[in-house]
């Protein structure tokens, strides 16, 4: 028999390059334990993962659902690529499954950018998410849903460099917070002249080391706003 909507507890995680984090969320989005997080193993092939995944849950309350918001390229659960985590160890994993097999609940996993749009967007137009952390994340959105996921961080933005060898953690580090911001800078305008979206939502850790005025039409979001899209995964569709 279908659950009711109003019932359901959803476990969110977000999976990232330096930490998973996780929470469980009701129907509305609410909270119900403690946003918390615990370092990414390294290496991090899928079972040290899910082995931090469940030692990070380990005193979370129930939950009926698994969102999971991923770190690389995802096509109906099954990872394809995984650039900050490492391909090798993750190219077709069917993370679902392994994850289903490890929590014992039906398991959702998209892009993690993915997630984070849509837990933050509005709704209203085409709107685009990127995340600034270890790489660099979009998402893409029209009227609240999602369209098919670009890997936009291996697209060449110079002639050497793709976005996340331009403006990834490791460039930040290497050339320092002035130079990274006027790559920032840059990489807007481009995404502004292909795009031409209504909204752009910035988030991921780096997203606070911006140092310039944005345009009115992008806004600043939380990792804790976007880890709220696990919840979207499984109310946006009616087959409960």
């Amino acid at each position: 028999m279908a659950q009711s909507l109003a019932e359901l507890r959803i476990l969110s995680v977000d999976i990232g390059g330096s930490n998973i984090k996780a929470t469980v969320l009701n129907n509305k989005g609410e909270l119900q334990v403690e946003y918390q997080k615990t370092p990414t193993p390294s290496p991090a092939d899928p079972d040290s993962l899910i082995n931090a995944l469940k030692g990070l849950i380990r005193n979370f309350p129930e939950f009926d659902r698994v969102s999971v918001g991923f770190p690389g390229y995802v096509r109906n659960g099954v990872v394809m690529t995984a650039p900050n985590l490492g391909t090798q160890l993750w190219a077709k994993t069917d993370l679902v499954k392994k994850l289903e097999k490890a929590l014992g609940k039906p398991t959702r996993v998209v892009n993690d950018a993915d997630m984070q749009g849509l837990g933050v967007v509005d709704g209203k137009g085409f709107e685009i998410v990127i995340t600034l952390g270890t790489g660099f994340g979009t998402a893409v959105l029209l009227n609240g849903q999602l369209l098919p996921h670009l890997e936009l961080a291996h697209h060449p933005v110079t002639k050497n460099s793709t976005y996340d060898d331009y403006i990834g953690e490791k460039a930040l580090e290497k050339e320092g917070a002035e130079k990274w911001n006027k790559r920032m800078k840059k990489v807007l305008d481009y995404l502004k002249t292909v795009f031409n979206y209504d909204t752009l939502y910035i988030g991921g850790g780096n997203s606070n080391k911006l140092n310039f005025t944005l345009d009115s039409n992008i806004k600043i979001v939380s990792n804790k706003d976007g880890i709220k899209g696990g919840v979207r995964l499984w109310t946006n569709d009616d087959k409960l």
